[in-house]
C-alpha cells in the first residue's frame, strides 16, 4: 500500500469549504432510527437537510433538491413507492442520488426492493461489508441485521464487482473505508471504533456523501472519498474529548462543525489499495 499524494487531503478541505458555501439541499428518505443523526450531521457539515418522504410531495419537491439519499433501514411496503419515485425524478433531473442498502441480506422483500432501486442507477452505493457482499451476490441469510459480520477489506472484490455491474461508485464502511469504481480502490483510514457504538453513524455518513456529491457531481469518486474522510476525522477529534458513545455523538457533531484546514490537511489519511 502506498500513500496517495497530499492532493487528496487538500481536495477534502476544498470539498468541505464548498459545501459550507453552497449549503446544498439534500433530501433523505431514510429509516426512522437515523433521521435525527443524519439531519444533524448534514447541518453540522454545512448542508441543508430535508427529510421529506411522502409520495404526495415527491413530484413537487425532489426536482428542486441538489442531491437525494435513500436508505432502506426500516423499509416498509408503504415507503417503497416514494423511494422509487424520488430516484426516478433524481435521474430525470440529473440530480445525484445515493443508496444505502441497510440490512439487504435480512429478507427476500428487502433484497428485491434494493435490487429495484439499484436498477434506477444510484451514483454511489454505501454499505458495510456484509451488506455489499449480500447485494453483490444477491443473497439473503446469515444476516445480523444492519450490523456487519465482515471487515470492509473482506468485501473489496464484491465491491469492485458491484461497481462494475451497477456503474456506481461503491463504498464499504469499516475500520478502513473502501471506495472503488470497479478499477480504482482506495482506503480512507480515518475514524474510531467507538463510532460503531452509536446507532446510525453509517447512515449519517451516507447522507454526507450525498451532500458532497451535490457540490461536485462530476467527480463522484473523489467526493465520496472526501465525505468518508471528513466524517472519520470528525470522529477522531470528537473521541479525544468523549468518554463513551453518548458523549462521542455530541463531540462528533461539534468536531464536524469546527473542522479547519490545518486538521483536515494534516490528518486525512488515504491509501491506494489498487
Amino acid at each position: 500500500m502506498e500513500p496517495i499524494n497530499e492532493n487528496w487531503s487538500q481536495q477534502a478541505w476544498a470539498h468541505l469549504c464548498q459545501l459550507r458555501r453552497q449549503s446544498p439541499l439534500t433530501q433523505s428518505i431514510t429509516n426512522l432510527v437515523s433521521m435525527d443523526l443524519i439531519a444533524n450531521v448534514l447541518l453540522s457539515a454545512g448542508a441543508s437537510p430535508a427529510m421529506i418522504h411522502s409520495i404526495k410531495e415527491i413530484d413537487d419537491f425532489t426536482p428542486n433538491v441538489n442531491a437525494l439519499y435513500i436508505n432502506v433501514g426500516t423499509l416498509s411496503a408503504d415507503w417503497l413507492p416514494a423511494m422509487k419515485a424520488a430516484a426516478e425524478l433524481a435521474v430525470k433531473f440529473n440530480k445525484p442520488w445515493v443508496l444505502d442498502p441497510a440490512a439487504v441480506g435480512a429478507s427476500g422483500f428487502r433484497l428485491k426492493a434494493v435490487q429495484e432501486l439499484l436498477g434506477l442507477k444510484p451514483v454511489v452505493i454505501r454499505g458495510n461489508g456484509s451488506e455489499i457482499i449480500s447485494l453483490s451476490e444477491a443473497s439473503i441469510g446469515n444476516s445480523k441485521g444492519a450490523d456487519s459480520t465482515h471487515e470492509s477489506t473482506d468485501a473489496i472484490e464484491a465491491a469492485k464487482s458491484l461497481a462494475k455491474s451497477s456503474g456506481a461508485i461503491v463504498a464499504v464502511s469499516g475500520a478502513v473505508d473502501i471506495i472503488t469504481d470497479g478499477d480504482r480502490v482506495v482506503g480512507a483510514h480515518n475514524g474510531v471504533p467507538m463510532l460503531q457504538k452509536i446507532t446510525a453513524t453509517g447512515c449519517a455518513v451516507t447522507g454526507l456523501i450525498a451532500a458532497f456529491l451535490a457540490i461536485d457531481p462530476l467527480h463522484p469518486f473523489e467526493a465520496t472519498v472526501s465525505a468518508l474522510s471528513i466524517f472519520g476525522l470528525a470522529g477522531e477529534i470528537g473521541m479525544e474529548q468523549a468518554k463513551g458513545p453518548g458523549s462521542l455523538r455530541m463531540h462528533l457533531l461539534d468536531s464536524l462543525y469546527g473542522l479547519d484546514e490545518i486538521a483536515v490537511v494534516s490528518r486525512v489519511k488515504i491509501m491506494d489499495l489498487s
